[in-house]
């Protein structure tokens, strides 16, 4: 009983810490989704499903899903990829491999709304220094952030850059893991190519990895806010607004917190289904040593 009692009173802090940062603000989210709550407008008042109601009527919200899943579906992919290339590269001791890992690894030591403002200055559509190379060789750049065919393009390429960077870090730490004895033994068996090597040796030992690193970039790209806030505020014409954005506008600008509350459980619901799928669907293909 002693034993039993000196246990809990060590987990104490930590329960205590979760059930009031996290188990009780996602309570509170659930109820007032349910709700009409406005600041400044009165009491909140029971309403059931209305609120999922109008966000399936709501124009807006539509749009910035369709944005978000557009996001996600180009950067996770995007930067799971080139983080695998990077690392790959950087393992190889390839030429510039220090280049290489110093470039995408800065976004991962750097504040967001900090490489944002650089992004900002590099993108712009007359001092920027990338319209200014394309002017040099005849082409005219477009307005990357103010042009709606071109803004999501350009958020995405931004989140690609934050994204590969950690994932490299990542999949780095997963090369190490892998003795080379095994390549070598690949080698010795008649796979000549490093391609053959990565294909059957490092690609399936690095499963583990690849789940990993894929629900990351999955949750990271579903979660994008800073880069949006800072550079588009969802514009123009709502054509970079995502789903992080909208329930900060609705909740924090019009101050809707029960519709508000309502864009959270979606997107809570979204970032669930993604985990969902990796665990049921990828989990089963990883080759665990």
């Amino acid at each position: 009983m002693r034993e039993s009692s000196t246990g809990w009173l060590l987990t104490l802090p930590a329960a205590l810490a979760f059930l009031l940062l996290v188990l009780a603000p996602t309570l509170a989210a659930v109820t007032l989704a349910f709700t009409d709550f406005e600041l400044g407008a009165g009491p909140p008042a029971w309403i059931g499903l209305e609120n999922f109601r109008e966000l399936l009527e709501d124009q807006g919200f539509l749009k910035s899903f369709r944005n978000t899943v557009l996001y996600v579906g180009l950067v996770a992919p995007a930067s799971v990829a080139l983080g695998l290339a990077l690392a790959l590269l950087i393992e190889s001791r390839a030429p510039l491999r220090g280049f290489f890992r110093a470039v995408f690894f800065l976004p991962v030591v750097s504040l967001t709304v900090a490489m944002a403002s650089a992004w900002q200055y590099l993108l712009h559509p007359t001092i920027g220094p990338i319209n200014a190379a394309l002017r040099a060789i005849g082409i005219a750049g477009p307005n990357w952030l103010s042009d709606s065919s071109t803004v999501m393009l350009s958020l995405s390429a931004i989140g690609v850059w934050e994204g590969a960077g950690f994932n490299m870090v990542l999949f780095m730490a997963g090369l190490t893991a892998i003795p080379k004895e095994l390549r070598e033994a690949a080698h010795v068996d008649g796979a000549r190519s490093a391609w053959e090597r990565f294909r059957l040796v490092t690609w399936p030992l690095l499963g583990p990895t690849t789940l990993f690193v894929v629900t990351i970039s999955l949750i990271r790209a579903v979660r994008v806010f800073d880069t949006v806030a800072v550079l588009t505020r969802g514009g123009p014409n709502k054509a970079s607004e995502v789903l992080l954005y909208t329930m900060y506008t609705e909740g924090f600008t019009f101050l809707r917190l029960g519709y508000s509350a309502a864009i959270t459980l979606v997107f809570l619901a979204i970032v669930l289904a993604l985990m969902w799928v990796q665990t049921r669907v990828m989990d089963k293909r990883v080759h665990y040593a």
